[in-house]
């Protein structure tokens, strides 16, 4: 059962993956609540992504940004939830090499991606708050589209660098089981029977630069906003700011802050058996949250919902 394409040899073609083994008595209930998890933020992300587009009112740099978070989302959620509801329904746990390839290498690019998708939007939302006056001359459309592509272009580079010239190299040998719900490398490099020394250390300093500067900016960001909050003399607009504000903040800080536990803090026994909850945070609960946070609450996208209900349905 040799395979030489990609420059690997591998007596493995299929893995395993053992999602949440401990939990056989509850499949059902599982594959139940994973299915409408996936169905709300199904709809909710495509809801937002065709407002975007449709609505003129909502062509501006803040909903540019949001729609694209929508777009990623909808494919992070795809790359993740489809194939573990599979597994929970039938109980076909295999996965063949490539697809595990193919998985990763999506939800590597995407999540990369999402980072810096946030941080440009934490910082178009201190331009928007903190420097007023020049917004619209600093973030022009061509910014915009510079920023966005920037976020999806660099975390692909990412994914590329890890999957296509390393992870092709590793030689994976017996046992093929996975620990994880899907093809996450931390657990994959734990089967190679090659060095895979090279491959930790890109993939730590790959999470680095990847996750803590994107975190920082939009922390950095956030604190900007938080104290022009502190400003406003109305006690009425400072508690709605600080609500959406730190509605904001939680999300972000549950979706980077597992980010970093996960693929950066030293890996200690009681972090490798968390590994999956804290996965689950961002790779299900945040797209979940996302365009109930950034956006359903929002005025502009309630009016613009509204509209679209009246002209399709009435």
């Amino acid at each position: 059962m040799a395979d030489t394409e990609l420059g690997n040899q591998t007596s493995v073609t299929e893995f395993i993956l053992l999602g949440f083994r401990n939990t056989l008595e509850l499949q059902a209930l599982l594959f139940l609540l994973f299915l409408v998890i996936y169905i709300v933020t199904m709809a909710g992300n495509i809801l937002i992504a065709a407002l975007v587009v449709a609505d003129q009112h909502l062509h501006t740099p803040m909903y540019f940004f949001l729609g694209n978070l929508s777009c990623l989302e909808t494919c992070y959620t795809s790359t993740i939830l489809p194939r573990l509801l599979a597994s929970l329904l039938t109980g076909d746990r295999t996965i063949s090499f490539y697809a595990c390839v193919t998985q990763y290498y999506i939800f590597g690019c995407l999540a990369a991606t999402e980072c810096y998708l946030l941080a440009a939007m934490s910082y178009d939302r201190y331009l928007a708050i903190c420097n007023p006056l020049h917004y619209t001359i600093i973030m022009h459309g061509r910014l915009c589209l510079q920023l966005a592509a920037g976020s999806w272009v660099s975390g692909a580079f990412l994914a590329v660098i890890i999957v296509i010239f390393l992870m092709s190299e590793l030689i994976f040998c017996s046992p093929n089981e996975i620990d994880h719900f899907f093809c996450d490398l931390t657990p994959m490099i734990k089967l190679s029977c090659s060095d895979t020394h090279k491959m930790e250390l890109v993939t730590f300093w790959g999470s680095v630069l990847f996750t803590l500067p994107p975190f920082l900016l939009t922390m950095t960001s956030y604190v900007y906003i938080i104290t022009a909050i502190l400003r406003i003399p109305s006690t009425v607009g400072k508690q709605k700011a600080f609500s959406i504000c730190s509605s904001h903040l939680i999300v972000v800080t549950i979706f980077y802050g597992t980010l970093i536990i996960v693929y950066i803090l030293p890996k200690t026994e009681m972090l490798r058996e968390l590994n999956k909850v804290f996965s689950l945070c961002y790779t299900v609960l945040t797209p979940l949250l996302n365009p109930l946070i950034y956006s359903l609450r929002n005025k502009d996208v309630k009016l613009a919902l509204r509209k679209a209900v009246g002209k399709y349905v009435l």
